[in-house]
């Protein structure tokens, strides 16, 4: 995760705040030029969240919404 944080510009957690998570999703499989796994936008989902202020949660407890909110991912 760091180093796609990284490839995207992003240098430190507070770079995250006000972030869309869908859209990073999106700009690593393109700056990589491939599909990731659906486990990276569940990951993205929970720093951002936590970044803006939520209380932390893993990674895999974003699962379900992302499944919800992005079906064909």
């Amino acid at each position: 995760m760091v180093r796609d944080f990284e490839a995207m510009g992003i240098r430190h957690p507070t770079d995250l705040i006000g972030a869309d998570a869908f859209a990073l999703y999106q700009r690593i499989c393109q700056i990589t030029g491939r599909r990731h796994d659906p486990c990276v936008l569940d990951t993205y989902m929970a720093a951002v969240d936590f970044m803006n202020g939520a209380p932390p949660r893993d990674w895999w407890s974003y699962t379900a919404q992302r499944k919800r909110e992005y079906p064909d991912i």
